[in-house]
């Protein structure tokens, strides 16, 4: 059984001292996840696009989280674990570069509703009940819900310490969390005790590569200029990025024209905030100076075309940031605002949108997007030399999906098939770090039906 393939007495004890860090997990899934795992993926069609896109067939070569060989390899691959590809396509895992995964609890709760309606009477007086054992659950739902329609990797806002480090530890995934900080500076107790868990949770997933962190100012909103001003300086000086939520909806735009004489990013520029590697959210209300500042601070913009539209917020100007040479990566924002986490979903109404939208069918084409999936996602996080595609000597963060389906037959482009035909549901298999993370639609980690069971209990007393 493969499960115990490679199990070595270092990584016994590195299981053993997991355990006592987190307790929640249980002994053979820490085992499973910090053991070395050998894969020899066979009889795959390999979705390469490092410089352009190409379909190879070759067996692939797995080895200590990395692809160690295409076609070939150095090392003896006699004892690996065989998985057989026929008839799938292995590509990148996909990379979710905007959520909030502890969100879960919302869907299909707070729906056809304006957006400040939506966040300020629905939303917020729910999370401010909330606790963090009802997070961590939810969190463990948006994970699986990630992995089984193919993200790898997800950027994560969160406002309930530990619990989303919780999750992604438990789960096997890949993730960039941030906590959400609100207040005037960083001496008021709003924002301090806020920035205090934040580096509580970098010092808890301390043992954990799959885990980074950016600091993550919610909104100029609810951030006052005195924080604004000193949380670039903070991230500098730990060397990590920003993420925030930028230019979302007409309200944010309009109160700051009156109250700053700007927009919200020119606002933020005047403020030197972009001094720092920044992944801004949304992006949607943005004129040809804020896409300009945008390019020459060397922003990534995360778009969230599904949640935009939902919430009425309107469209970002994807095209033109394009052309500006901003990095485009793509988020679905939560369930609560989406409904969905699915990011193949994400990827499709982003080039229909911008097709319809500017009347031109060449505008967003399928292998663009699938970029921003993959390789945008990699660069927005600071990930672009380990994710993002598929490389001798890149994280093994990939995705088996089955060609085998009805409405993709016939599979006569399979970039076209991803973007324009694909629902999620045709991933078979998910690696990350080098371990089967789910195998033909079985999850190697989590407890599906546990899970299930203990959201409904929450939903049941919150909600």
């Amino acid at each position: 059984m493969h499960f115990f393939t490679g199990k070595s007495p270092i990584s016994l004890y590195f299981s053993l001292i997991l355990a006592m860090h987190y307790p929640y997990l249980s002994f053979f899934s820490i085992l499973y996840l910090v053991s070395p795992m050998k894969i020899k993926i066979i009889n795959a069609k390999l979705l390469c696009f490092e410089d352009d896109f190409q379909i190879k067939e070759a067996d692939l070569f797995i080895d200590d989280g990395l692809i160690k060989g295409i076609g070939s390899a150095k090392e003896d691959y006699t004892s690996a674990y065989i998985l057989d590809a026929k008839g799938k396509l292995l590509m990148p895992g996909l990379v979710n570069c905007h959520t909030h995964a502890y969100m879960s609890l919302f869907r299909n709760f707070a729906d056809d509703l304006p957006f400040d309606e939506w966040l300020f009477k629905k939303i917020m007086p729910v999370e401010d009940v909330m606790k963090a054992e009802h997070a961590y659950w939810l969190n463990l739902l948006s994970c699986m819900e990630m992995i089984k329609t193919g993200t790898t990797c997800f950027a994560d806002m969160q406002m309930f310490k530990n619990q989303s480090v919780r999750a992604v530890t438990e789960s096997g995934m890949r993730a960039v969390i941030s906590r959400g900080l609100i207040g005037e500076s960083t001496k008021d107790e709003a924002a301090k005790s806020r920035l205090d868990e934040a580096y509580e949770e970098m010092e808890f997933a301390k043992g954990n590569d799959r885990i980074s962190f950016m600091l993550g100012p919610h909104a100029i909103y609810t951030c006052g200029e005195e924080l604004l001003r000193e949380l670039p300086d903070i991230a500098l000086e730990k060397k990590i990025g920003i993420m925030i939520h930028l230019a979302e909806g007409n309200t944010e735009y309009v109160s700051s024209i009156k109250g700053h004489k700007k927009s919200p990013t020119a606002y933020l520029e005047s403020l030197n905030f972009f001094r720092s590697p920044t992944l801004a959210a949304h992006c949607v209300h943005l004129d040809d100076e804020d896409i300009a500042i945008l390019a020459k601070r060397k922003v990534s913009v995360a778009t969230n075309p599904v949640s935009n539209m939902k919430l009425g917020n309107g469209f970002a100007p994807i095209s033109k940031m394009i052309k500006a040479g901003i990095n485009i990566c793509v988020g679905t924002d939560s369930a609560s605002s989406n409904n969905s986490l699915n990011m193949f979903r994400e990827l499709s109404m982003l080039s229909y949108i911008h097709k319809g939208l500017e009347k031109d069918a060449l505008k967003l084409p399928a292998k663009e997007v699938l970029r921003f999936g993959t390789l945008g996602g990699a660069k927005a996080l600071g990930l672009e030399e380990k994710l993002g595609g598929i490389k001798v000597g890149k994280k093994a963060d990939l995705i088996l999906i089955d060609l085998d389906k009805p409405w993709l037959r016939p599979v006569n482009n399979p970039i076209f098939s991803l973007i324009y035909s694909a629902t999620g549901t045709e991933v078979d298999t998910v690696i990350i770090d080098g371990k089967i993370i789910m195998e033909k639609g079985e999850l190697k980690t989590l407890d599906e039906e546990k899970i299930y069971s203990e959201v409904e209990k929450i939903a049941g007393s919150l909600l």
